[in-house]
């Protein structure tokens, strides 16, 4: 029996609740379709259901779409999978955990207490309000009336020893239930090391986690409509911006997510037809709808210390761990940012002069809308980091496992910051690091760094259950708080870890957490730094590292071996791991790119 809780009423999370239907994707893995079976049938049954991939005619990806059709595309996927199967799948939609019951040796995740809801008879319906006015009603215990809830507790079967039986797989956007079992993780900005020396900061900044988006959908039209100015537009009006003179176009940044087209239009310089009435447009903009905060007065992510502070480490104290009224000022900013784009004339980074009003378009609300909300917002915001866990101590990672870096990272670390900004020894072991087999001669100093060739591939791992491929992109954290401050600065240094990196695996060792037997990590909670994680977030790999959870708790329940049991030192003499890996790939979930072994030292190839 598989119970899958999901905290709106839409499955998918990223391409349907939190409206980001614009699938990420790299040019070479998207051109050798080199992809998990089950994320190909995905952009099969979008064609299939569109009779073609790319109904918006978008120039970011080569697919983008309705976030409401999103839901149902993949809840057809579900149901299918749930008939294939040999088990009994329980969706509960609407639902947040509560709480966990834990062992009293610490060890297992032996129940979880579950919260549904639904509207009462008298209330509006579901996806009336935005996410800040209800979401500290969802994980009360208590009827309110806007919703009426049910209690649910989930225990396995009991084995004849009366041992627990089940797995259970962290795949909140923010690690929910990682923070609820306590066990080891991170926060926001690691602080500068070999592993991870483009970060911006000396010591651990818990605070600064890349920006959140509440996306919503446009619609042009063919006559000028009445915009009404927000109250509270005044107070973001001062953020907004195209960020870049190439960007400073209102065509381009209206087709860039362009969801649905008529296709009618001429070429324009994007390479897409121009919009016509008719079209629609999701918002998801760096200087736009993101909202950034990165302090401690309003990071939107708790710390474990603000956790204990709010009590919602206590017993029956959880109450999602976010803070309510920076999803609020989320909320605002994006509205904010819709206004801007059809009414606004200043633009925070490019000057006055640049940004002109657009009137002839209109903002989408309504159950049936593209976003499913009578507010017309996301249901759920566009969460790009949350806590990530910091995987148990194994053989040169004595602190806890994670993918750092330098695991993925093209960037040119001859460059004189790093020498300059390293000390001697950690700028040595930098280049031990990346020097590959030459590695031992570094150490010991026989090889100087600056001999190095440094490699061109990524970390390889034995223990590979996934793979992924993206840019590590940043949407940087603020400077000040509020984040809409007038001439407010991104967190200085958080962008020169950006840039390409290389087809990237995932490791079995990044989704098991310390601590809890029974508790396996999927999506952006798995264990990453804060510069990884910046690769590792996108819908191909979510997709990927969620194959691996399944499928990893499948084989251990059916072979009696625990995870971490798989990945006890020597590696590559484990042969209950290779069983995994090799069910895995006759799945259809691939573990390692075409061409990219230790052999072949060069991956340039892949962009």
């Amino acid at each position: 029996t598989v119970c899958l809780t999901e905290i709106t009423d839409w499955v998918g999370g990223q391409i349907s609740a939190q409206g980001t239907s614009a699938l990420d994707e790299r040019p070479t893995q998207r051109s050798r379709l080199f992809y998990p079976k089950g994320y190909l049938e995905l952009r099969d049954r979008i064609k299939r259901y569109y009779r073609q991939l790319n109904p918006g005619d978008c120039w970011v990806s080569e697919s983008c779409f309705l976030p409401r059709d999103a839901h149902q595309i993949l809840f057809n996927i579900l149901r299918k999978a749930a008939k294939r199967g040999k088990g009994t799948l329980k969706w509960f939609p609407s639902t947040v955990v509560k709480e966990l019951e834990i062992s009293p040796d610490g060890k297992t995740i032996d129940s979880v207490i579950a919260i549904q809801h639904k509207s009462t008879a008298d209330a509006p319906a579901l996806n009336t309000f935005p996410l800040s006015q209800t979401i500290e009603d969802w994980y009360s215990y208590e009827n309110s009336s806007r919703f009426e809830k049910s209690i649910l507790r989930i225990v396995p079967q009991q084995t004849q020893d009366n041992s627990s039986n089940w797995y259970i797989i962290d795949a909140t956007e923010t690690g929910e239930i990682i923070a609820l079992a306590d066990v080891p993780y991170r926060l926001g900005i690691d602080s500068r090391s070999y592993l991870n020396p483009s970060a911006s900061s000396a010591t651990d900044d818990p605070y600064c986690t890349q920006g959140f988006t509440y996306t919503f959908a446009m619609e042009q039209t063919k006559e000028a409509q009445t915009q009404e100015m927000p109250s509270f537009y005044p107070q973001y009006q001062p953020y907004y911006s195209y960020e870049l003179q190439r960007l400073a176009d209102f065509e381009g940044v209206f087709t860039y997510r362009r969801i649905w087209s008529s296709k009618r239009g001429k070429r324009i310089r994007w390479g897409v037809t121009a919009p016509t009435p008719g079209d629609i447009s999701m918002q998801n903009w760096t200087w736009g709808n993101d909202y950034r905060p990165g302090t401690s007065e309003d990071n939107l992510v708790y710390t474990r210390r603000q956790l204990r502070t709010t009590g919602q480490l206590a017993p029956g104290g959880w109450m999602g761990g976010l803070r309510t009224e920076s999803l609020r000022k989320g909320e605002e900013n994006a509205l904010g940012y819709y206004y801007w784009l059809v009414a606004g004339t200043t633009d925070s980074q490019l000057g006055d002069g640049v940004k002109e009003p657009h009137p002839n378009h209109r903002y989408l609300t309504g159950l049936d809308s593209p976003m499913g909300t009578m507010h017309g917002l996301s249901k759920y915001p566009y969460i790009r980091e949350g806590r990530r866990i910091i995987g148990r101590p194994s053989f040169g990672y004595p602190q806890g496992f994670t993918i750092s870096e330098v695991d993925i990272s093209r960037r040119d670390y001859q460059d004189d910051y790093y020498r300059q900004t390293l000390s001697p020894e950690e700028y040595r072991r930098l280049w031990a690091v990346l020097a590959g087999l030459e590695a031992p001669s570094v150490i010991q100093g026989k090889i100087q760094p600056d001999q190095v060739s440094q490699r061109s591939r990524s970390t390889i791992y034995p223990d590979s259950v996934g793979i992924g491929h993206y840019a590590i992109d940043f949407h940087p954290c603020m400077t000040l708080s509020p984040a809409e401050t007038p001439g407010n600065t991104e967190r200085k240094g958080e962008r020169r870890g950006a840039g390409q990196a290389y087809p990237f695996q995932i490791p079995l060792r990044a989704i098991i957490p310390q601590k809890i037997d029974n508790l396996l990590v999927a999506g952006k909670s798995i264990a990453t730094s804060h510069i990884a994680a910046a690769a590792y977030r996108v819908h191909s790999f979510e997709w990927s590292s969620g194959a691996a959870a399944g499928t990893t708790a499948a084989f251990s329940l059916e072979t009696g071996i625990a995870p971490y049991q798989l990945v006890q030192q020597p590696l590559l003499q484990q042969t209950q791991l290779q069983a995994l890996r090799q069910q895995l790939e006759k799945n259809g979930n691939p573990t390692a790119f075409p061409d990219t072994s230790i052999f072949n030292q060069n991956w340039d190839d892949w962009r």
